[in-house]
């Protein structure tokens, strides 16, 4: 069983924008969900995938992930998926031993920036830096598919 376990933290200011050493842009959507999973389907350039994750709240939660065509990925987003689509670019800044991943997302969710953290056990220590505001981990409303339902934008 896959097991993703994130923590997920407002961003503070810009200062993390130095250490940046990729960034990727994201289109992505949701099936309909229940209480056990959310359903997304993300387009990425030339890639596509479609991942399954848990409904649970906390740092810890299974995911799957898998490829799919990207031609599949389009008629999805466009026909299947809740409106609005969730878009948001994806930063990638090293930070000692870790990479963290900075969100800023744009349309209904403007405004918004999240930085994640992917650890190998829940109780992994790691550095914080700086530019990592308050612990979201446990708040639903930080959580993409609530976004869509909740846009930051209706706060």
């Amino acid at each position: 069983m896959a097991k993703e376990i994130e923590r997920k933290f407002l961003v503070i200011g810009d200062s993390w924008r130095k250490d940046v050493t990729a960034s990727i842009h994201y289109i992505q959507g949701y099936f309909t969900t229940n209480k056990a999973c959310s359903i997304r389907v993300r387009m990425s350039g030339e890639s596509a995938s479609l991942n399954i994750k848990s409904a649970t709240l906390g740092i810890t939660r299974t995911e799957y992930e898998y490829p799919i065509p990207c031609h599949d990925a389009n008629e999805m987003l466009e026909n299947l998926c809740n409106k609005p689509l969730l878009e948001k670019t994806r930063f990638h800044v090293q930070h000692h031993d870790h990479l963290w991943e900075v969100d800023v997302f744009s349309g209904d969710n403007a405004g918004l920036v999240v930085a994640e953290i992917e650890l190998q056990s829940a109780d992994e220590p790691f550095s914080k830096p700086d530019w990592a505001g308050a612990d979201v981990s446990d708040d639903p409303r930080y959580y993409n598919v609530c976004l869509v339902k909740h846009p930051y934008k209706n706060w």
